[in-house]
């Protein structure tokens, strides 16, 4: 499997996000699953990936968190967490999102 964490330069989470993911593939026990982190440079690049703001976060090129959609926007993204609104999942959201994938 591969995760994608797909980013604008502006974004100020996705290095925490792909800590966060990490961890999740720690607590799993996956030593398998290849991380990746890739810059989204401009809209045409953004139109082309399942990318729905930054960090977008991809599991074998599928949103793990699908919800309003894509957008060619160079954009922050906004998950809804057990904590209220933030830039990124939790370490638990993470790892039910990928385990509910075939771990």
């Amino acid at each position: 499997m591969k995760i994608e964490v797909l980013h604008i330069d502006d974004c100020p989470n996705w290095k925490r996000a792909d800590d966060r993911i990490r961890q999740a593939l720690d607590h799993l026990r996956d030593t398998t699953t290849l991380v990746e982190c890739r810059l989204i440079h401009t809209r045409e690049e953004a139109d082309a990936l399942p990318f729905a703001g930054s960090p977008t976060i991809t599991l074998d090129d599928e949103d793990l968190f699908p919800g309003e959609g894509r957008t060619s926007d160079l954009a922050c993204r906004v998950y809804v967490t057990p904590d209220g609104l933030a830039g990124m999942p939790t370490v638990d959201q993470l790892v039910e999102a990928i385990g509910s994938h075939g771990h």
